[in-house]
């Protein structure tokens, strides 16, 4: 990157971002990134997993699905064409609370693609006879998911994590699919696809006020709703055995944690980094590495709006997968008696050079302002995170871990015995 290049980064991450609230209900944040050749959109409505029936799991995703099969004057095949001329990377996806639709492209492109993805969301035609392929789509996701045990055990433990609401999968079940019809994906669409609670975001070679203007001409007569407020999770501590004649054991655990937003937050982010970010980290050194317990082994943050989880994993054999439980959960609950200056050195360094990197990618910078929004309330400018990071002392990790010590731990096991718990 050139001297100017680096001035015009470096102005960009450390300005406030304005939100530009449209009258419909739908904000709008725009950062502009003019050393990029590129733009990218993040399109998030609150119509996630959290607002399906309680028989319908798989729903949100179903109609996530359906309403890319047509839209507008084009048909699911024309959409497919319009994408490819306008050099679209996108992607789709439903989360706990929302379903988002993203893209990357040239920035010339950026103007055309926005009112195509208004035709999707505003104008899907939900294809009745294309319905049943969505289906066997979804089906072969579930299938894939219940062949692979790491997932299986990571799917399962988060559902009694956060509860049955907040905790289930997109993919939904067998019968919850089998049962799902196109009066139940028309509804869904009705009630939870418009500009109440939508968050647009965008990064890149772009103008913020034309981009406002763009998103005012293409959603600014959205029909609105009010949104409901996010669910409690109802999860509770237990220990969940599944049964498999395998030559592998595989686990998975969680416990309660803070959410994204809450004023300790990245003091416990640094503890788990510390334990589990990169391969000089403690759980990959002193369990896999020094006493070759295990295969694999890793602890990661999950946030919702109100609440958060530490999820872990680890691969291993029968004859060994007690120690591995034993120990991994000894190094979490003796993080704080041994933290070295060193150890948080270096997970700073990793997360500056996550920052950096994303001042590369229009698409991962609309993706992060979404997620900020949604989470916060605002956008977090790059320069803010990075002297949030800074700030950090080895004091304010040591003692938030040991004011709040790991407990209530959510524990599956997928293998031929069970462990000790």
């Amino acid at each position: 990157m050139s001297t100017s290049t680096k001035s015009a980064a470096d102005q960009s991450s450390q300005s406030e971002i304005p939100t530009h609230p449209l009258p419909c209900g739908m904000t709008v944040l725009v950062q502009p990134m003019p050393w990029l050749r590129t733009a990218a959109f993040t399109l998030s409505l609150r119509s996630g997993i959290q607002t399906e029936p309680d028989n319908r799991a798989g729903l949100a995703s179903m109609v996530c699905e359906m309403v890319q099969r047509g839209a507008g004057s084009f048909s699911s095949r024309d959409l497919v064409a319009m994408q490819d001329n306008l050099g679209m990377d996108r992607n789709s996806g439903v989360s706990t609370a929302t379903s988002s639709f993203g893209a990357a492209m040239p920035a010339e492109s950026f103007g055309e693609a926005l009112k195509l993805y208004a035709d999707i969301v505003r104008r899907p035609h939900l294809p009745a006879d294309q319905i049943e392929d969505a289906r066997m789509m979804m089906i072969q996701e579930l299938r894939a998911i219940e062949d692979e045990p790491t997932q299986r055990v990571m799917k399962r433990v988060r559902e009694l994590h956060y509860g049955s609401r907040l905790g289930r999968g997109n993919q939904g079940t067998m019968e919850s699919l089998a049962a799902i019809n196109s009066d139940d994906i028309r509804q869904f669409y009705q009630a939870n696809y418009h500009a109440g609670g939508a968050i647009l975001t965008v990064a890149g070679r772009v103008e913020a006020d034309t981009v406002v203007q763009l998103a005012q001409e293409a959603f600014g007569d959205w029909r609105t709703e009010n949104v409901d407020d996010a669910p409690l999770p109802s999860g509770a501590p237990v220990y969940e055995h599944i049964q498999a004649a395998s030559s592998q054991t595989h686990i998975a655990f969680a416990f309660p944690s803070i959410p994204y937003g809450h004023p300790d937050y990245f003091a416990m982010r640094a503890g788990i980094g510390i334990l589990s970010d990169g391969m000089s980290s403690r759980l990959f050194d002193r369990v896999r590495e020094k006493r070759g317990l295990c295969y694999t082994v890793s602890a990661s943050c999950h946030s919702l709006i109100n609440a958060g989880g530490v999820f872990g994993y680890a691969g291993t054999t029968p004859a060994r997968a007690q120690e591995t439980l034993d120990v991994t959960l000894g190094e979490i609950r003796n993080l704080p008696s041994d933290l070295e200056q060193s150890e948080l050195d270096r997970w700073k360094v990793r997360i500056e050079s996550g920052l950096i990197m994303e001042q590369e990618s229009s698409a991962s910078r609309a993706s992060s302002l979404a997620s900020d929004f949604y989470q916060i309330g605002r956008a977090m400018p790059t320069a803010e995170l990075s002297e949030i990071i800074e700030a950090l002392t080895l004091d304010d990790v040591k003692g938030y871990w040991e004011q709040h010590p790991p407990s209530d731990y959510r524990i599956v096991t997928l293998g031929p015995e069970k462990l000790n718990v």
